[in-house]
């Protein structure tokens, strides 16, 4: 038999699981790290020099600097990330409300058609009426006459 077929009953299960379990753990502090290099960034509480010194200290010394910067302030890590997630979604909110009222400001062309049709069902217009605003409404002008775009 060759070397090539022996080395395969030298390397033991119990060796293939130690070799799978460091290379996992070496991915995680990858992962650590990369998500340590970003909340140096993103800490607004942090001087530019303070930045650039947390950055030093955990590129020259990796795992030191990580492990420093974890019991130093990991506790803020989680706040500052949700703080993050939430302008975000906030700032997404934001853009589809917008976008959902229309480019026409306030009153957009929804909330013009919600306002015709309150004025039908009270019965202040007729159908006729509810119909030529409905189609001036949808047309891209406002009531007044001015356009919504």
């Amino acid at each position: 038999m060759s070397t090539a077929t022996y080395l395969a009953y030298d390397y033991p299960l119990l060796s293939a699981f130690w070799t799978m379990l460091v290379f996992f753990l070496w991915i995680m502090w990858f992962v650590l790290l990369f998500r340590i290099v970003v909340d140096i960034f993103r800490d607004d509480d942090l001087s530019g020099w303070a930045k650039a010194g947390w950055l030093v200290f955990t590129i020259v010394l990796p795992f030191l600097g990580v492990f420093v910067y974890v019991i130093a302030r990991g506790k803020n890590m989680g706040r500052r990330e949700i703080a993050q997630a939430r302008a975000q979604q906030q700032a997404f909110d934001d853009y589809v409300r917008e976008t959902a009222r229309g480019t026409g400001g306030p009153a957009g062309s929804v909330d013009e058609l919600a306002r015709l049709s309150e004025i039908k069902a009270r019965g202040d217009i007729t159908d006729e009426e509810f119909r030529r605003a409905k189609e001036l409404v949808l047309s891209g002008h406002t009531a007044d006459g001015g356009r919504t775009t």
